[in-house]
């Protein structure tokens, strides 16, 4: 029975980024390590953004970057200088070539075209059982989210970042492609927090997507209509669709790393990667995976690399708020864009603020629902 060293489940940023840096660190030379993924080439199926100081490992594979956001809500309309950060956008499909390239250069990297059906920890190691075969392992590291495992239990809340974007191109010049638009709230919120959010790439292309921080999703039709009538807006009318694209990114606190054992670490949105308030997991992948190969390195037991911070129960509160009081978002985050430098903010959600910054994104919102989260939240532990 062949045995690999480890067994990275799922192809996808956070699998595919952890095993580049596998293939990166000659620490792995002489271990095997076997990738399952169905689907090996998944093209542009992903947008990223991110914000970032300066130079970033992954300038090359920019499509765009922006120095200035624009932030729209009923309470507060501004452009934002967010210099020397910029706003970075990467289409997934270099993401993906420019990984695999490096991982296919090494011999002790394996790459299997499966499905997996199930996995667990056996004597020794892991077992993964896939459509065509089974594999044993010493280690398991798993990025293919369990659908329903934070959604049955009560003790978090569950919201979704959910969207449906149109990658668009005009015939004329229609675009500030210097400023991307982080937030909009200048559209009908019907009860939820929903908002805009548009990306030109240059004066002619521009991906606009419309997007929800709720429990449910809505029928495709009900985002689409919202994108046509956001375009019209903007008289942005004589357009063509060049792609499509759509997610819904679990936004909860639930303890990702409950499910972690000593052979089985779960990672990417599986781990909880995802930030809970914002839905981003790019950044916080391209670190945690950093993070993770260290580890490696060193520890044997995977239960002991997941850690909470404070800004888990910042992000806790803050579901707790947006789901008891959902039409609330809107005000919410105008507050904070109001009242607090949005450097400030930027290295709060990339959770890199101190405490006195963080104790300015705090105070700048009405203390109330989140006195009331605290409260609940007491109780309710």
């Amino acid at each position: 029975m062949t045995q690999s060293s480890y067994i990275i489940l799922g192809a996808g940023a956070s699998g595919l980024m952890l095993a580049y840096r596998m293939s990166q660190d000659r620490n792995f030379d002489d271990k095997s390590i076997l990738i399952i993924d169905q689907v090996k080439d998944k093209g542009n199926d992903r947008t990223w953004c991110y914000w970032e100081e300066g130079e970033g490992e992954w300038d090359d594979l920019l499509s765009k970057k922006w120095s200035k956001v624009f932030f729209g809500s009923e309470d507060f309309t501004n452009t934002l200088d967010i210099s020397p950060h910029t706003y970075k956008m990467i289409r997934s499909q270099k993401f993906y070539h420019k990984l695999w390239r490096s991982i296919e250069q090494k011999s002790n990297f394996i790459f299997v075209e499966d499905s997996v059906k199930k996995y667990s920890e056996v004597e020794n190691g892991v077992k993964v059982v896939t459509n065509k075969s089974t594999y044993f392992g010493l280690k398991l590291l798993n990025s293919i989210p369990g659908k329903t495992v934070y959604e049955k239990q009560q003790k978090y809340p569950v919201l979704k970042q959910h969207f449906v974007g149109w990658f668009i191109k005009t015939k004329t010049d229609c675009f500030d492609d210097s400023m991307a638009t982080f937030m909009d709230f200048n559209i009908p919120q019907n009860g939820n927090t929903r908002f805009m959010y548009v990306l030109p790439i240059d004066k002619k292309t521009a991906l606009f997507e419309y997007t929800l921080f709720s429990k449910d999703l809505l029928e495709n039709s009900e985002y689409e209509d919202a994108i046509k009538d956001y375009l019209k807006e903007k008289k942005v009318t004589d357009f063509e669709i060049l792609e499509k694209e759509n997610g819904a990114i679990p936004m909860t606190s639930f303890k990702f790393q409950e499910l972690n054992s000593k052979s089985i670490l779960n990672i990417g949105t599986a781990g909880g990667w995802t930030k809970a308030s914002t839905g981003y997991t790019f950044y916080n992948t391209s670190k945690k995976t950093k993070d993770l190969v260290a580890f490696l390195k060193n520890e044997d037991d995977l239960s002991l690399f997941a850690k909470r911070t404070k800004f888990w129960f910042y992000d806790l509160l803050l579901l707790d708020v947006l789901a008891n009081n959902n039409d609330k978002g809107s005000a919410l985050f105008a507050s904070i864009f109001k009242k607090v430098n949005v450097k400030t903010i930027l290295k709060f959600l990339g959770e890199d603020s101190n405490i006195r910054e963080d104790l300015k994104i705090i105070t700048s919102v009405s203390p109330k629902p989140f006195v009331m989260a605290i409260v609940k939240r007491f109780f309710k532990n």
